[in-house]
Protein backbone atom coordinates (compact mmCIF):
# COMPACT_ATOMS: atom_id res chain seq x y z
CA UNK A 1 0.00 0.00 0.00
CA UNK A 2 1.06 3.57 -0.55
CA UNK A 3 0.04 5.51 2.54
CA UNK A 4 1.30 8.77 1.05
CA UNK A 5 -1.69 8.88 -1.30
CA UNK A 6 -4.24 6.44 0.15
CA UNK A 7 -5.59 5.34 3.51
CA UNK A 8 -5.85 1.54 3.93
CA UNK A 9 -9.29 -0.05 4.28
CA UNK A 10 -10.23 -3.43 5.69
CA UNK A 11 -13.84 -4.24 4.76
CA UNK A 12 -15.64 -7.33 5.98
CA UNK A 13 -18.28 -8.92 3.75
CA UNK A 14 -20.48 -11.04 5.97
CA UNK A 15 -22.57 -12.33 3.06
CA UNK A 16 -25.71 -14.10 4.40
CA UNK A 17 -24.45 -14.69 7.92
CA UNK A 18 -25.39 -13.52 11.44
CA UNK A 19 -28.69 -12.37 12.88
CA UNK A 20 -29.24 -8.86 14.29
CA UNK A 21 -28.63 -10.20 17.82
CA UNK A 22 -25.39 -11.86 16.74
CA UNK A 23 -24.39 -8.67 14.94
CA UNK A 24 -24.86 -6.58 18.06
CA UNK A 25 -22.74 -9.01 20.08
CA UNK A 26 -20.00 -9.14 17.43
CA UNK A 27 -19.70 -5.39 16.94
CA UNK A 28 -19.69 -4.66 20.66
CA UNK A 29 -16.94 -7.21 21.25
CA UNK A 30 -14.89 -6.25 18.20
CA UNK A 31 -15.05 -2.57 19.07
CA UNK A 32 -13.55 -3.29 22.48
CA UNK A 33 -10.67 -5.24 20.89
CA UNK A 34 -9.52 -2.50 18.51
CA UNK A 35 -6.32 -0.58 19.30
CA UNK A 36 -6.79 3.10 20.09
CA UNK A 37 -4.58 4.35 17.28
CA UNK A 38 -6.40 4.68 13.96
CA UNK A 39 -4.05 3.62 11.19
CA UNK A 40 -6.58 2.08 8.81
CA UNK A 41 -10.29 2.36 8.02
CA UNK A 42 -12.58 -0.52 8.98
CA UNK A 43 -15.97 -1.40 7.51
CA UNK A 44 -18.44 -4.21 8.12
CA UNK A 45 -20.79 -4.90 5.20
CA UNK A 46 -23.64 -6.79 6.81
CA UNK A 47 -27.02 -8.25 5.73
CA UNK A 48 -29.70 -5.57 5.35
CA UNK A 49 -31.65 -6.67 8.43
CA UNK A 50 -28.49 -6.35 10.53
CA UNK A 51 -27.68 -2.76 9.53
CA UNK A 52 -29.53 -1.04 12.44
CA UNK A 53 -27.91 -3.32 15.01
CA UNK A 54 -24.47 -2.83 13.43
CA UNK A 55 -24.84 0.96 13.27
CA UNK A 56 -25.95 1.11 16.89
CA UNK A 57 -23.17 -1.19 18.05
CA UNK A 58 -20.48 0.72 16.13
CA UNK A 59 -21.48 4.11 17.55
CA UNK A 60 -18.55 6.09 18.96
CA UNK A 61 -16.04 3.84 17.21
CA UNK A 62 -14.05 3.88 13.97
CA UNK A 63 -16.07 1.01 12.49
CA UNK A 64 -18.12 2.05 9.46
CA UNK A 65 -21.10 0.01 8.31
CA UNK A 66 -21.90 -1.00 4.76
CA UNK A 67 -24.49 -2.93 2.78
CA UNK A 68 -23.95 -5.76 0.30
CA UNK A 69 -25.95 -4.30 -2.60
CA UNK A 70 -28.54 -1.65 -3.37
CA UNK A 71 -31.24 -1.05 -5.94
CA UNK A 72 -30.48 0.66 -9.22
CA UNK A 73 -33.65 2.71 -8.67
CA UNK A 74 -34.12 5.67 -6.34
CA UNK A 75 -37.67 4.64 -5.36
CA UNK A 76 -40.81 3.09 -6.79
CA UNK A 77 -42.71 -0.16 -7.19
CA UNK A 78 -39.77 -2.53 -6.71
CA UNK A 79 -40.92 -4.96 -4.04
CA UNK A 80 -38.07 -6.30 -1.93
CA UNK A 81 -35.49 -3.80 -3.12
CA UNK A 82 -33.61 -1.34 -0.88
CA UNK A 83 -32.52 2.02 -2.26
CA UNK A 84 -29.15 3.66 -1.75
CA UNK A 85 -30.86 6.59 -0.03
CA UNK A 86 -32.47 4.19 2.47
CA UNK A 87 -29.08 2.67 3.25
CA UNK A 88 -27.51 6.08 3.71
CA UNK A 89 -30.31 7.19 6.03
CA UNK A 90 -29.96 3.95 8.02
CA UNK A 91 -26.34 4.84 8.75
CA UNK A 92 -24.39 3.05 6.02
CA UNK A 93 -21.22 4.54 4.58
CA UNK A 94 -20.32 1.79 2.09
CA UNK A 95 -22.11 -0.54 -0.32
CA UNK A 96 -20.60 -3.51 -2.16
CA UNK A 97 -21.49 -3.57 -5.87
CA UNK A 98 -20.79 -6.17 -8.53
CA UNK A 99 -19.65 -8.97 -6.22
CA UNK A 100 -19.06 -12.18 -8.15
CA UNK A 101 -21.81 -13.95 -6.18
CA UNK A 102 -24.30 -11.26 -7.26
CA UNK A 103 -23.06 -11.50 -10.84
CA UNK A 104 -23.60 -15.27 -10.68
CA UNK A 105 -27.23 -14.58 -9.72
CA UNK A 106 -27.74 -12.58 -12.92
CA UNK A 107 -26.43 -9.11 -12.16
CA UNK A 108 -25.02 -7.52 -15.32
CA UNK A 109 -22.51 -4.77 -16.00
CA UNK A 110 -25.45 -2.55 -16.96
CA UNK A 111 -27.12 -3.21 -13.57
CA UNK A 112 -23.88 -2.52 -11.73
CA UNK A 113 -23.34 0.76 -13.57
CA UNK A 114 -26.85 1.93 -12.67
CA UNK A 115 -26.35 0.94 -9.03
CA UNK A 116 -23.03 2.76 -8.92
CA UNK A 117 -24.65 5.95 -10.14
CA UNK A 118 -27.46 5.87 -7.58
CA UNK A 119 -25.02 4.96 -4.77
CA UNK A 120 -22.80 7.94 -5.59
CA UNK A 121 -25.81 10.25 -5.89
CA UNK A 122 -26.92 9.17 -2.41
CA UNK A 123 -23.52 9.82 -0.83
CA UNK A 124 -22.49 6.19 -0.34
CA UNK A 125 -18.98 4.93 -1.05
CA UNK A 126 -19.27 2.03 -3.51
CA UNK A 127 -16.91 -0.93 -3.23
CA UNK A 128 -16.85 -1.97 -6.89
CA UNK A 129 -15.85 -5.61 -7.39
CA UNK A 130 -14.17 -7.06 -10.45
CA UNK A 131 -12.41 -10.34 -11.10
CA UNK A 132 -11.88 -13.30 -13.36
CA UNK A 133 -13.05 -16.91 -13.30
CA UNK A 134 -10.65 -19.89 -13.27
CA UNK A 135 -11.35 -20.43 -16.97
CA UNK A 136 -10.57 -16.80 -17.84
CA UNK A 137 -7.30 -16.92 -15.93
CA UNK A 138 -6.41 -20.17 -17.69
CA UNK A 139 -7.08 -18.54 -21.07
CA UNK A 140 -4.91 -15.56 -20.17
CA UNK A 141 -7.68 -12.96 -20.53
CA UNK A 142 -7.63 -11.64 -16.95
CA UNK A 143 -6.50 -8.12 -17.84
CA UNK A 144 -8.85 -7.50 -20.81
CA UNK A 145 -11.77 -8.96 -18.83
CA UNK A 146 -11.18 -6.71 -15.84
CA UNK A 147 -10.62 -3.70 -18.11
CA UNK A 148 -14.04 -4.33 -19.65
CA UNK A 149 -15.70 -4.66 -16.23
CA UNK A 150 -14.16 -1.40 -15.02
CA UNK A 151 -15.01 0.61 -18.12
CA UNK A 152 -18.59 -0.65 -18.14
CA UNK A 153 -19.15 0.16 -14.46
CA UNK A 154 -17.43 3.55 -14.55
CA UNK A 155 -18.81 4.85 -17.85
CA UNK A 156 -19.54 8.57 -17.51
CA UNK A 157 -18.28 8.81 -13.91
CA UNK A 158 -16.35 12.12 -13.54
CA UNK A 159 -12.92 12.21 -11.83
CA UNK A 160 -14.18 13.90 -8.68
CA UNK A 161 -16.67 11.05 -8.11
CA UNK A 162 -14.18 8.31 -8.97
CA UNK A 163 -12.11 9.42 -5.98
CA UNK A 164 -14.94 8.20 -3.72
CA UNK A 165 -15.10 4.75 -5.36
CA UNK A 166 -13.20 1.81 -3.85
CA UNK A 167 -12.25 -0.97 -6.29
CA UNK A 168 -11.94 -4.56 -5.06
CA UNK A 169 -10.13 -7.21 -7.08
CA UNK A 170 -11.71 -10.55 -6.25
CA UNK A 171 -10.33 -13.48 -8.26
CA UNK A 172 -13.30 -15.84 -8.39
CA UNK A 173 -10.98 -18.85 -8.22
CA UNK A 174 -9.79 -17.68 -4.79
CA UNK A 175 -13.15 -16.98 -3.11
CA UNK A 176 -14.22 -19.58 -0.58
CA UNK A 177 -11.82 -22.11 -2.09
CA UNK A 178 -8.92 -21.73 0.32
CA UNK A 179 -6.79 -20.67 -2.62
CA UNK A 180 -5.18 -17.25 -2.52
CA UNK A 181 -3.41 -15.35 -5.24
CA UNK A 182 0.28 -14.96 -4.50
CA UNK A 183 1.31 -11.43 -3.56
CA UNK A 184 2.86 -11.05 -7.02
CA UNK A 185 -0.30 -12.29 -8.78
CA UNK A 186 -2.54 -10.00 -6.73
CA UNK A 187 -0.26 -6.99 -7.19
CA UNK A 188 -0.05 -7.59 -10.94
CA UNK A 189 -3.83 -7.30 -11.33
CA UNK A 190 -4.23 -4.43 -8.85
CA UNK A 191 -1.48 -2.53 -10.67
CA UNK A 192 -3.34 -3.18 -13.93
CA UNK A 193 -6.54 -1.78 -12.38
CA UNK A 194 -4.70 1.39 -11.42
CA UNK A 195 -3.20 1.59 -14.92
CA UNK A 196 -6.70 1.40 -16.45
CA UNK A 197 -7.85 4.21 -14.15
CA UNK A 198 -4.73 6.23 -14.93
CA UNK A 199 -5.32 5.97 -18.67
CA UNK A 200 -8.94 7.09 -18.31
CA UNK A 201 -8.66 9.67 -15.50
CA UNK A 202 -5.01 10.68 -15.23
CA UNK A 203 -2.29 9.83 -12.71
CA UNK A 204 -3.43 12.16 -9.91
CA UNK A 205 -6.94 10.70 -9.75
CA UNK A 206 -5.81 7.09 -10.21
CA UNK A 207 -3.31 7.22 -7.36
CA UNK A 208 -6.06 8.44 -5.00
CA UNK A 209 -8.29 5.37 -5.57
CA UNK A 210 -8.19 2.69 -2.89
CA UNK A 211 -7.83 -0.82 -4.36
CA UNK A 212 -8.59 -3.87 -2.22
CA UNK A 213 -7.69 -7.53 -2.66
CA UNK A 214 -10.64 -9.82 -2.03
CA UNK A 215 -9.61 -13.45 -2.37
CA UNK A 216 -9.24 -15.34 0.93
CA UNK A 217 -7.08 -12.77 2.72
CA UNK A 218 -6.40 -13.93 6.27
CA UNK A 219 -4.10 -13.35 9.21
CA UNK A 220 -1.38 -15.54 7.70
CA UNK A 221 -1.12 -13.85 4.30
CA UNK A 222 -2.38 -10.31 4.97
CA UNK A 223 1.01 -8.73 5.70
CA UNK A 224 2.56 -10.00 2.46
CA UNK A 225 -0.43 -8.95 0.37
CA UNK A 226 -0.67 -5.53 1.99
CA UNK A 227 3.05 -4.91 1.46
CA UNK A 228 2.36 -4.64 -2.30
CA UNK A 229 2.32 -1.03 -3.58
CA UNK A 230 -1.11 -1.19 -5.25
CA UNK A 231 -2.98 -3.25 -2.63
CA UNK A 232 -4.52 -0.81 -0.16
CA UNK A 233 -6.54 -3.22 1.96
CA UNK A 234 -8.82 -6.22 1.80
CA UNK A 235 -12.41 -7.23 1.16
CA UNK A 236 -12.63 -10.02 3.70
CA UNK A 237 -15.15 -12.86 3.54
CA UNK A 238 -15.04 -15.78 5.97
CA UNK A 239 -12.34 -14.30 8.20
CA UNK A 240 -14.52 -11.25 8.89
CA UNK A 241 -17.03 -13.43 10.76
CA UNK A 242 -14.52 -14.09 13.54
CA UNK A 243 -13.49 -10.99 15.51
CA UNK A 244 -10.04 -12.32 16.39
CA UNK A 245 -9.27 -13.28 12.77
CA UNK A 246 -10.49 -9.92 11.53
CA UNK A 247 -8.42 -8.14 14.16
CA UNK A 248 -5.28 -9.92 12.90
CA UNK A 249 -5.88 -8.49 9.41
CA UNK A 250 -6.57 -5.01 10.80
CA UNK A 251 -3.33 -5.20 12.76
CA UNK A 252 -1.43 -6.25 9.63
CA UNK A 253 -2.87 -3.27 7.76
CA UNK A 254 -2.00 -0.96 10.64
CA UNK A 255 1.60 -2.19 10.70
CA UNK A 256 1.95 -1.72 6.95
CA UNK A 257 0.51 1.78 7.34
CA UNK A 258 3.17 2.88 9.83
Amino acid sequence: MNRKYRRPLIAGNWKMNKTPSETREFVTGFKAMLPKLRRCDIALCVPAVCIPAAVKGARDSRIAIGAQTCSAFASGAYTGEISAAMLKDAGCKYVILGHSERRAMGETDKNIHAKLLTALDSGLTPILCCGESPEQRELGVTEPWITMQLRAALAGIPPEKLRTVVVAYEPIWAIGTGQTATPDQAESVCAHIRAVLRKQYGAKTARAVVILYGGSMNGNNAAQLLAQPDIDGGLIGGASLDPQKLLCIVEAASCEAE
